[in-house]
């Protein structure tokens, strides 16, 4: 996609299995497996959306994806497919690793932020964007590096950590812009400070929801998931946000749908839903 000087495009870096149960918290199975049809082991197929965009000055990657590096039988138990290819396939749009600018991470979640290091044999992790500057909200980074007994499954800290000490993060304080066009604001509710990003160029506008609506089977105001450490923040952010895009025309990307981008529109019961279903 072209927004003016702005160039955006999505990169499905494979694909893994959560529990479907665990994806959609309250919500009955009989009623969201209507959206997403479960496997033997009741895990629904997520995929890993990442996005590059490139302004005139600065090339930007919004998330990381899972990376190469997983734990020993990780793999096997997530049900991952053709995983740790971000570098691939930033390489078939003719951008190597050392052309990233900037790395943003909306949230530190294995799955957002695996990608952002690699384990050599040697046991040292190493930067996978060399020269990129990690742009993460200081409070994810404070939770992801010291997580607590409810967190603890969500965070690699070990992979993190090196970051930090090669002076690559910086540490936000809320929102900011990043580049002109591009900016970012907290969202909470998955995380307390996971943040969402805004692409504004040439009157239109692209917004990366990350997990406040992972994928559109979660479009539904209750459809949230038993990740999410403030459910409520989430009901109100998706309360808030969702008609704005709706009645302005925003393009919304998905973090983890198969279909990774929509517009949407609200029908008479006040749903929102992608424009194609709607019709």
């Amino acid at each position: 996609m072209k927004l003016g000087e702005i160039e955006l495009h999505i990169i499905q870096d494979g694909s893994f299995g959560l529990d479907g149960g665990a994806m959609f918290g309250i919500v009955p199975r009989p009623l969201w497996s209507r959206t997403k049809v479960p496997d033997t082991a009741n895990r629904i197929r997520l995929s890993l959306n990442c996005v590059l965009v490139r302004t005139a000055d600065r090339t930007i990657l919004v998330e990381a994806g899972l990376g190469r590096s997983l734990p020993p039988g990780f793999g096997e138990h997530l049900a991952c497919e053709e995983v740790g290819r971000l570098e691939e396939r930033l390489a078939e749009l003719d951008v190597g690793a050392a052309d990233v600018d900037v790395l943003i991470l909306s949230h530190l979640h294995f799955d957002h932020a695996g990608g952002a290091t690699w384990l050599a044999e040697d046991g040292r992790w190493h930067p996978t964007f060399p020269n990129a500057e990690v742009w993460v909200q200081r409070g994810e980074w404070e939770n992801a590096c010291r997580p607590n007994e409810r967190t603890r499954a969500a965070y690699r800290p070990e992979s993190l950590r090196p970051l930090e000490a090669e002076g690559r993060v910086r540490f936000l304080d809320g929102p900011v812009r990043v580049a002109p066009g591009v900016r970012l604001e907290v969202l909470g509710g998955h995380t307390p400070h996971m943040m969402g990003v805004w692409v504004e160029a040439a009157g239109a506008t692209v917004f990366f929801a990350s997990d406040l609506v992972p994928t559109t089977a979660h479009l539904r105001y209750p459809y949230i998931a038993a990740y999410d450490l403030d459910p409520l923040t989430t009901l109100e952010t998706k309360q808030r946000l969702l008609p704005v895009a709706a009645r302005e025309g925003w393009w919304w990307i998905f973090a983890h749908d198969e279909r990774p981008m929509a517009r949407l529109e609200e029908d008479e019961k006040g749903h929102i839903r992608p424009c194609e279903e709607a019709r």
